[in-house]
């Protein structure tokens, strides 16, 4: 069951994460759209996850490392 309200620590980064998704997504030369065709999301959903509005699952980071041909831990750092 999540935290309600979120704490400001996890807040801070899961904004850092989603910084970290735009920039890996960007080097590739991916756009939201094309990176959401790779990951099987649609676009709004890697903007949310750029943004921090959503978390993305476990699952959706490994494929979007492996779009972006980072590690994983380079993604979440």
């Amino acid at each position: 069951m999540p935290l309600d309200p979120m704490p400001d620590w996890a807040l801070a980064r899961q904004q850092v994460v989603g910084e970290r998704i735009r920039d890996c997504r960007r080097a590739a030369g991916l756009s939201q759209v094309q990176l959401g065709e790779l990951v099987g999301r649609d676009h709004k959903t890697i903007h949310r996850y750029e943004t921090a509005q959503t978390s993305p699952s476990l699952l959706d980071l490994i494929l979007i490392a492996h779009a972006a041909g980072v590690s994983l831990a380079e993604l979440v750092g």
